[in-house]
């Protein structure tokens, strides 16, 4: 089956604003799901390679993607193991352009509660992220940046099944950010983001993104 998804994207800063669109084809081929990505930069002034991806993915097990007009290649392989007769899925992610790779670990205790780990090689520590879902609606995710000694804290909340409201603080940056997004088969996806920095001598508007998503069956 085909499938084809469009995006859009708008985002207002203090003194400038840009909006942005994306399309995605998918097709299934066997186990194998065949993606080919773009951006409004592939045809703005003319059909181009820029902002074109290409990605071959075998779910929960490995994804390959190609940028084009990078000559980029990121790839990821993935798997599940038992611990204590607990899942455990690891994920290795190797991105040649930025000469950067993660390894990623999360630990499921049971449906509410897990701990994920991950590591950037080379970068001398790792981030831990707890995971608590209390009475299946609430989460709660607070997180540990070993090497930089900081937290980052973050709670949603699913109101009528498809809303979910969410709030993210970086204790670094000291950046507060409220979002709303919501999923929907039959009216398509969006998000709405407002974020700002707590650390500004003087109080500015907060900068302010919109995304919003259709699902095709081509």
């Amino acid at each position: 089956m085909l499938k084809a998804s469009v995006k859009a994207r708008y985002a207002t800063e203090t003194e400038k604003e840009a909006a942005t669109g994306g399309a995605t084809v998918t097709f299934n081929a066997g186990d194998f799901k065949l993606r080919a990505s773009m951006t409004d930069a592939t045809v703005i002034n003319g059909p181009s390679l820029n902002g074109l991806s290409l990605a071959v993915e075998k779910p929960n097990s490995f994804i390959f993607d190609y940028n084009v007009p990078k000559n980029d290649i990121k790839f990821q392989f993935m798997n599940s193991i038992n611990v204590l007769e607990k899942p455990l899925n690891l994920k290795y992610t190797r991105s040649r352009g930025e000469d950067k790779t993660t390894l990623d670990g999360t630990l499921v205790f049971d449906s509410a509660n897990k701990l994920s780990v991950s590591h950037k090689l080379g970068s001398g520590g790792c981030k831990l992220k707890y995971s608590y879902v209390h009475g299946g609606l609430t989460t709660f995710e607070p997180s540990y940046d070993i090497k930089e000694d900081s937290w980052d804290f973050a709670v949603s909340h699913k109101v009528y099944g498809i809303d979910v409201c969410k709030a993210t603080y970086q204790t670094p940056s000291r950046n507060l950010g409220l979002h709303w997004s919501r999923s929907s088969k039959l009216g398509g996806s969006f998000k709405v983001s407002a974020s700002m920095c707590l650390d500004d001598d003087e109080l500015k508007l907060p900068k302010l993104t919109a995304e919003t998503s259709w699902d095709f069956d081509l």
